[in-house]
């Protein structure tokens, strides 16, 4: 590596701490930290790309390494340990796939200023080191590395894992998927297509008194009832955050229980404008919902998708009949055409989950056989439904002050 490589090395280094530390101090706004990553990009990747030079790769890189951290610090403060604000100050970037390529003696990185080839330093190919076992062996893939600088010396940490491809490619066997379509609302915040309800009537009755002591306290106008306001603004987050966690949670359990790898919901974007009756703070709370239920979903490998909501209200989920007819109150759909008669979110929910199974399968070829998790058994893409193998419920039920088994609706197939 030339002088010159090496000091572009160095330079990317710098911008991207600088970056890793931004999106730390954007998290770390207010007294909630933000841990979605998806809500840090939209937050952040802008600022980053206008005040380096680091190519969008790398720009998301650093973004995913400051997001584990206040993820890991959040976690800690969960368990009861203390941990401060994260801050990245040892050199070191994170390299992808797509803003390097590794090869078995050099590699080609990206820097600020395009790429520069970087030899390995290997030891005697001789002896039995790492390298001869994984870097060097073709059943081992490269899928990322960090490198660091430390002693006037740059070492690149290859991170590889098995390539499993060959060994289940020609086996015919597809990949399973199975998804949990997930319905938003005022009256139940989540609904899914297992038929589980989660009322919002808590919420909402949390929402109302807070509203009106505020606005009592905003008469008074004393500088005691600002200081009031805003010691009631942290009870009223608080007590909002901690029924969402609840139900984020008992959500991704729910996905867990019934073996689904996608959790499904409705694009958030302009669901205010929708939803009837919707106000600014329901909107917030379900971006909010979706970000908890987006990282807990991470952490047992269940992926979150967001599909287009049109017609998923006025859909029969049975037929497949799209008529606004069909949706004959607030809590009741009735298909004009079959006669399908179901709770309204719950019907909602199983066209969410069957919109993601649409897309999965367009996006595939068609090729993997996917299905949308019901209450008693599953859906496929062609409307073909398969009962649970005991006959009954699909998993078994959680007592929760949050969470009603059906609400009091018909939800049976």
């Amino acid at each position: 590596m030339t002088d010159s490589d090496a000091d572009l090395l160095q330079e990317t280094i710098s911008e991207f701490l600088w970056a890793a530390n931004y999106v730390v101090d954007h998290a770390w706004q207010g007294e909630y930290k933000t841990t979605s990553k998806a809500g840090l990009q939209r937050g952040t990747y802008d600022d980053v790309r206008a005040e380096t030079r680091l190519q969008a790769n790398l720009v998301q890189n650093a973004r995913n390494k400051a997001a584990d951290a206040v993820q890991s610090v959040v976690a800690r403060w969960k368990q009861g340990d203390y941990a401060g604000k994260p801050h990245f100050t040892a050199p070191m970037l994170v390299y992808d796939k797509r803003c390097a390529t590794f090869n078995d003696d050099h590699a080609t990185l990206s820097t600020v200023d395009g790429r520069i080839t970087a030899e390995y330093v290997l030891p005697d190919e001789s002896r039995e080191t790492p390298h001869s076992e994984y870097l060097f062996d073709d059943d081992y893939e490269v899928t990322g590395a960090e490198l660091h600088y430390r002693d006037d010396e740059f070492y690149l940490h290859v991170r590889t894992k098995a390539d499993v491809e060959s060994e289940t490619a020609d086996d015919g066997n597809d990949e399973h998927s199975t998804v949990l379509g997930v319905d938003l609302g005022i009256e139940n915040i989540a609904v899914t297509s297992t038929g589980e309800f989660w009322n919002g009537s808590e919420l909402n009755h949390w929402h109302r008194e807070f509203e009106k002591r505020r606005g009592s306290l905003q008469q008074c106008g004393t500088r005691a009832a600002h200081e009031t306001i805003q010691s009631v603004g942290r009870t009223e987050t608080g007590r909002y955050d901690h029924f969402l966690h609840t139900v984020s949670k008992e959500l991704v359990a729910e996905a867990v229980e019934n073996g689904c790898d996608v959790l499904a919901f409705e694009n958030l974007t302009g669901i205010r404008e929708r939803m009837p009756n919707a106000k600014q703070f329901h909107a917030w709370a379900f971006r909010r919902l979706f970000e908890y239920v987006e990282y807990k979903a991470e952490v047992v490998g269940i992926s979150v998708e967001q599909v287009p909501p049109a017609y998923t209200s006025q859909r029969c989920s049975k037929c497949g009949t799209t008529l606004r007819e069909n949706r004959q109150t607030r809590e009741r759909f009735c298909c004009q055409k079959c006669g399908y008669e179901v709770n309204a979110d719950y019907n909602a929910a199983k066209n969410i989950g069957l919109k993601h199974l649409r897309s999965a399968q367009t996006s595939s070829d068609g090729d993997a056989p996917v299905n949308v998790r019901l209450n008693r058994g599953t859906l496929n893409v062609n409307g073909n439904y398969e009962p649970a193998a005991d006959g009954g419920q699909n998993g078994s039920p959680r007592e929760s002050p949050t969470r009603n088994e059906a609400n009091g609706h018909a939800v049976s197939e």
